[in-house]
C-alpha cells in the first residue's frame, strides 16, 4: 500500500469532528472540562489560511477557537499538533492554493521546527512580513507576538 500524501491526510476526516468524554480526574483538572474535541486536519487548515500578512496566531488560539465552535471544553493537544503540521506540509505539496502556515506559531510565540524547511524557512518568511525573531537558547520566538495576534473568529 502506497504511503498517503499530506493532502490525502489533510482531507481525511474519518469520524471527525468528534467529542470524547474524558473521565480522568487529572486531565479534567488540567484542561478544565470533560469534553475533548478531536477536529479533522482540514479544520486546522481552514483557520490557518485566514491569518493575514503581518499577523500571527498560535496553536493554542486555534485549539480554543475550534473547541468553542464545536461546544467542547478543549481540544486534544497531540492531534492538534499533528494536524497543524499536516496542513503545513500539505500546503507545500501543492503548486497552488497555499496556506500561510508560517504565521501559526507554537505556544508562547515559538517557531515550529517541524514545518517545511524547519526554523530557518519559517524565520525567513516571518521576517519578510516584518516580524522580529529572537533566540532564547536553542529556541526561536516572534518578538512581542501578542501585539500581532489576529482575530480568528
Amino acid at each position: 500500500m502506497a504511503k498517503k500524501t499530506y493532502n490525502e491526510k489533510l482531507n481525511f476526516c474519518g469520524d471527525m469532528p468528534k467529542i470524547e468524554e474524558v473521565t480522568d480526574l487529572k486531565s479534567i483538572g488540567r484542561f478544565g472540562g470533560t469534553r475533548m474535541l478531536i477536529a479533522p486536519p482540514i479544520e486546522y487548515d481552514g483557520v490557518m489560511r485566514r491569518v493575514p500578512e503581518g499577523k500571527v496566531t498560535t496553536s493554542d488560539r486555534i485549539r480554543s477557537y475550534l473547541a468553542k465552535k464545536h461546544g467542547a471544553d478543549y481540544t486534544c493537544q497531540l492531534t492538534a499538533g499533528i494536524f497543524i503540521n499536516i496542513a503545513a506540509n500539505a500546503s507545500e505539496e501543492r503548486s497552488e492554493d497555499k496556506i500561510p502556515f508560517w504565521r501559526t506559531l507554537k505556544k508562547d510565540g515559538e517557531l515550529n521546527e517541524k514545518y517545511p524547511g524547519g526554523i530557518e524557512a519559517q524565520k525567513a518568511l516571518l521576517e519578510q512580513e516584518g516580524h522580529e525573531i529572537v533566540r532564547k537558547g536553542k529556541r526561536y520566538f516572534v518578538k512581542d507576538y501578542e501585539k500581532k495576534l489576529c482575530d480568528i473568529t
